[in-house]
């Protein structure tokens, strides 16, 4: 039976970034994106559905239009969140250079 040799080296952030790039790359090339993420899509608009109408006694059209508004206001966190971040690093950065 023979050994397996492991070889360790140090891969930069660069490397691997490039690395990580290049499989998407090939990925893309070899599927239909929309394809590829179609579950993950339904699972992710079904999970604000769950959030407004947790046992699904709404009608179908008033669950989606509740999970849009739900969506929305998710994303609307998000860029909260966002620009908070922003303002305090640039803060912290104004502050570092007095």
């Amino acid at each position: 039976m023979s050994d397996l040799i492991t070889v360790a080296y140090q891969v930069s952030p660069a490397e691997m970034a490039l690395r990580g790039r290049l499989g998407a790359l090939i990925t893309h090339s070899r599927h239909d994106s929309r394809e590829t993420t179609r579950r993950a899509r339904e699972a992710f608009h079904n999970k604000f559905e769950r959030e407004v109408d947790p046992n699904g006694v709404l009608p179908v059209e008033e669950r989606q239009r509740r999970a849009e508004y739900a969506r929305r206001a998710h994303f609307t966190r998000l860029a909260l969140a966002s620009a908070k971040a922003r303002r305090e690093r640039s803060q912290r950065q104004q502050d570092a250079a007095r």
